[in-house]
């Protein structure tokens, strides 16, 4: 376990809670959270990665048994640690963003530093008035003269 911050949390509390955070971050490249909960969660996806450069079966029952998701573990040695084959370390940053509205709690986005550019390949939502509309549109008899 890294660090020693305890973050209020008993151990197996905050074990499932950096789990969870780690494979979120990996598998969709950035999270926002607290600062402090942020460098925890450096810590534990760097490591990660750093396992997942060497493409071993023993490197990836590793990786499996912290990561919650087999498909970000795939993800992991695909796509993620091909990108920083380069780098020695730092695989990761952390952009303070201020204080969170509510409790002033110091908030944080921790992101993937070598990411592809084209991240927002996201397929367009219909909305729900033009499905309304051609529903319409299809609904209605043609007149006869």
């Amino acid at each position: 376990m890294p660090g020693t911050r305890k973050l209020g949390r008993a151990t197996d509390s905050r074990t499932a809670m950096l789990r969870a955070m780690v494979t979120f971050l990996l598998e969709n490249g950035k999270i926002e959270t607290t600062v402090t909960r942020a460098k925890e969660v450096r810590s534990m996806a760097e490591k990660m990665i750093t396992i997942a450069k060497n493409d071993t079966l023993h490197n990836r029952r590793l990786v499996m048994g912290f990561i919650t998701k087999e498909a970000v573990t795939n993800k992991l040695f695909t796509e993620i640690a091909p990108l920083c084959k380069e780098r020695s370390g730092g695989y990761t940053r952390i952009t303070r963003i201020g204080p969170r509205r509510g409790d002033a709690a110091e908030m944080a986005i921790i992101e993937l530093v070598d990411q592809k550019p084209a991240q927002a390949e996201e397929k367009p939502v219909a909305k729900a008035k033009d499905a309304k509309s051609e529903d319409k549109a299809d609904e209605k008899p043609e007149e006869d003269k």
